[in-house]
């Protein structure tokens, strides 16, 4: 389900909303590999299924910032901003790893934009973001992310 507004104003008043579940989506081999050939992190625990089977979590992992880097698909997800012209994100204030993204799991992105306010020119919102892990008891990762969204 996406949450859609239409310009600075209606966003702002978002804040403190919860923006909801995103749809789960599938960490594969092929993506792992291909992210490690992004990145030139071709460490065993990522892309040697057989080396990684008898490794400390008995199958491939993806990278930490493999899972990272999926918030923004699954954000837009969930939020829809239309009526603006940019939009940029700005960062994180933190963010964690509790649990590894074993191959073949899936994973979606629970959210709430905590904060919206207003920067030159636009507005920057808040959003603080677990990465579940389909029947995991910790999450894949945790953070708080700023977006700027521009007239």
């Amino acid at each position: 389900m996406s949450v859609t507004v239409n310009g600075l104003d209606e966003l702002k008043k978002l804040a403190g909303s919860d923006l909801g579940t995103s749809e789960w989506i599938e960490v594969t081999q092929e993506r792992i590999n291909t992210f490690a050939d992004a990145t030139g992190d071709h460490q065993w625990i990522h892309v040697d299924p057989e080396k990684a089977a008898a490794g400390p979590f008995g199958a491939p992992i993806a990278h930490g910032y493999l899972t990272l880097s999926l918030f923004i698909p699954l954000f837009t997800e969930l939020l829809d901003v239309q009526g603006v012209t940019t939009k940029v994100n700005y960062g994180l204030n933190k963010v964690r790893f509790p649990s590894p993204v074993k191959v073949g799991s899936r994973i979606r992105l629970v959210a709430k934009l905590t904060d919206a306010e207003e920067v030159p020119g636009g507005v920057q919102v808040t959003v603080d973001g677990a990465i579940e892990i389909e029947g995991g008891a910790k999450p894949a990762a945790v953070l708080q992310s700023l977006s700027r969204f521009y007239a």
